[in-house]
């Protein structure tokens, strides 16, 4: 956003001041674009399992939720809405609650023997049965490890950022507000 040849010195001086400040909580915007895509994909991947597997159908529900909202929080970003950065920040949250139940789930599956390939493949390898359980157990922990790691660092970074949009907010001048708002193109 360029200044107006008509603003005084003083008006172009801050304009251009908020223009370099509002990348502080902007990047949010291509962060929650990035994570509703992926999500939504991997909803739409699951709803392919879901005719077969409970588990796959309460995992698409869930990641099109998670999807929803992201791109529903982005919207209330792009309006400079601190309330969409916090509603970022809960739904990345939520989505450590929805893959460490996954992955909780996966193993108590796996280590009750209710997995119907690991009994069949006990039948006809027992030895190597017992490796695939080790290595589903790994392969769950992993999800709920990397899930509190990076969904945490992403709520993180949504809340932080809602912060710094609040302090944004109350320190820019109302009609610097008004002209990003109607110019946002986040």
């Amino acid at each position: 956003m360029t200044a107006d040849p008509g603003m005084s010195a003083d008006q172009q001086q801050e304009l251009t001041w908020a223009n370099e400040r509002v990348g502080a909580f902007m990047g949010a915007v291509k962060v929650a674009t990035f994570n509703g895509w992926t999500v939504g994909f991997f909803a739409v991947v699951s709803l392919l399992f879901a005719f077969t597997s409970v588990t796959a159908f309460v995992m698409a529900v869930g990641l099109a939720v998670v999807a929803w909202n992201e791109f529903r929080g982005r919207t209330m970003v792009r309006a400079f809405r601190p309330d969409g950065l916090q509603l970022l920040g809960r739904n990345q949250l939520g989505f450590v609650v929805l893959l460490v139940g996954y992955g909780l789930w996966g193993i108590y599956r796996t280590m009750a023997g209710t997995t119907p390939e690991l009994a069949e493949l006990d039948s006809l390898m027992p030895s190597a049965s017992e490796l695939v359980e080790t290595l589903t157990v790994a392969v769950y922990v992993g999800v709920i490890v990397l899930s509190l790691i990076f969904q945490g660092l992403n709520a993180r970074y949504y809340f932080i950022r809602a912060t710094r949009m609040r302090e944004y907010l109350a320190e820019t001048p109302p009609w610097i507000l008004d002209l990003q708002r109607s110019m946002a193109k986040w």
